[in-house]
């Protein structure tokens, strides 16, 4: 067991964090979480996430003191939590236990990317340059992808026990503990693929080699798909209620689909995640083609389905409503908001996502932040948008100053309370 003064002090904020996951606050969080999911919200749900920590720790907040590695990772991520629902929480949702994901192994596709630039940078840092090596030029190096095993055996669920027990015995009588599964399952096959051709090759090959990209995302939402496929078969999906967020933005809903009482959850009871990043600079049709065809096969199994990241989608919507159970559309700072919402009226939420720069300054411009978040609400509120998150992600920098999304914060607060 970990040293006495590790444990005390885990439990302190074990019961810190006890009270603030049981406070009304958190009930009345959950309950904008679900309305707007759902599309009868009560007003946008607020989110903050993706922080550059190593410039919030204010008055030594986030220092960690636990030495035993286990507790020190649970320490750092409750000191987060903590100072984030004190300071700029927004609408963030506690989990009221302590989660314990169930263990399981996955041998991969058999193609493991190669960063060349990271070991020319800088470790430490929190943001960094990416150049790929090019695994994927041929039919040949297609065929090296095979589809993934993933094994729940006696040993991993040994394991999962193992961890369960730990932390049942450190927290038990302050926070219940229980295992869980995966509330969700995420299909980024082209930012995978990113990585095995890397960028500009990629894309050509859409317009040269259009054979050679379908075979590439052909094979690889075979993969993907075996993987949902063991993911449901061994028991390692959960109930959505017990998720906070799903890539920063709410989860929580009370219209998925449930199993029947004993029964086990399946690809319907969960929601699905689908992006194509790099596909931000393609037209509809290849959009569609290359991508679209291939996430109904996958997510679009699933129970709800959220689709998309920092690619606009603003000309797109008609092409991703083609996915079945889409409930989620992200919309980016690249996007234009008034035509999406005009487009997604009350069939969809509206995944909003800010521009982070806004925080990247040395002091927060406060009129320009009440003009986008204003034409925001605004474009909702024409359009008959019936569930709205307006999700803060991506933060490179605060230029040092945290008072920058403190400021976000409160404002943006202000402007969603007036709904």
């Amino acid at each position: 067991m970990p040293a006495q003064k590790d444990i005390q002090t885990i439990r302190a904020l074990a019961a810190q964090y006890s009270e603030a996951a049981g406070s009304d606050r958190n009930l009345y969080n959950r309950r904008l979480h679900i309305a707007s999911n759902d599309l009868h919200m009560e007003r946008p749900v607020v989110m903050i996430n993706e922080l550059p920590w190593d410039q919030l720790n204010i008055d030594g907040r986030l220092t960690c003191v636990c030495e035993d590695e286990r507790l020190r990772g649970l320490e750092l991520d409750w000191r987060k939590k903590l100072l984030q629902w004190e300071l700029f929480g927004g609408d963030m949702v506690l989990r009221p236990f302590m989660a314990v994901g169930k263990s399981y192994g996955n041998t991969g596709i058999g193609l493991t990317s190669h960063d060349t630039a990271l070991k020319q940078q800088d470790p430490t840092a929190a943001i960094s340059a990416h150049s790929y090596e090019d695994l994927l030029e041929n039919e040949e190096d297609v065929e090296k992808m095979h589809l993934p095993l993933l094994t729940y055996d006696e040993e991993h669920k040994a394991r999962t026990q193992e961890r369960y027990n730990f932390w049942g015995e450190i927290l038990g009588d302050i926070l219940p503990v229980r295992i869980v599964g995966n509330a969700a399952v995420f299909n980024n096959n082209w930012d995978d693929i990113f990585r095995l051709r890397s960028g500009m090759p990629l894309l050509m090959d859409l317009l040269d080699r259009p054979e050679h990209s379908h075979a590439v995302i052909k094979r690889k939402t075979e993969c993907k798909v075996a993987e949902f496929e063991q993911l449901e078969a061994l028991g390692l999906l959960d109930d959505c209620m017990y998720g906070e967020t799903l890539h920063c933005t709410p989860i929580l809903t009370e219209q998925m689909p449930k199993p029947a009482p004993g029964e086990p959850y399946k690809l319907c009871h969960v929601w699905g995640r689908g992006t194509a990043q790099i596909f931000g600079t393609v037209s509809g049709e290849m959009h569609d083609e290359f991508d679209i065809d291939y996430m109904i096969q996958s997510v679009g199994r699933c129970g709800m389905v959220y689709y998309g990241c920092c690619e606009p989608l603003d000309k797109k919507i008609d092409i991703v409503a083609r996915i079945p159970n889409l409930r989620k559309i992200g919309v980016t700072p690249w996007a234009d908001v008034d035509n999406a919402c005009a487009q997604i009226g009350g069939k969809y939420v509206v995944s909003n996502k800010p521009n982070p720069a806004a925080v990247a300054v040395p002091q927060l411009v406060e009129e320009e932040l009440r003009k986008e978040i204003g034409r925001t609400l605004a474009a909702a509120k024409r359009n008959g948008v019936k569930g709205l998150d307006i999700t803060l992600k991506d933060i490179s920098t605060l230029h040092g100053n945290p008072q920058n999304i403190i400021r976000w914060h409160d404002i943006v607060m202000e402007l969603v309370r007036s709904w």
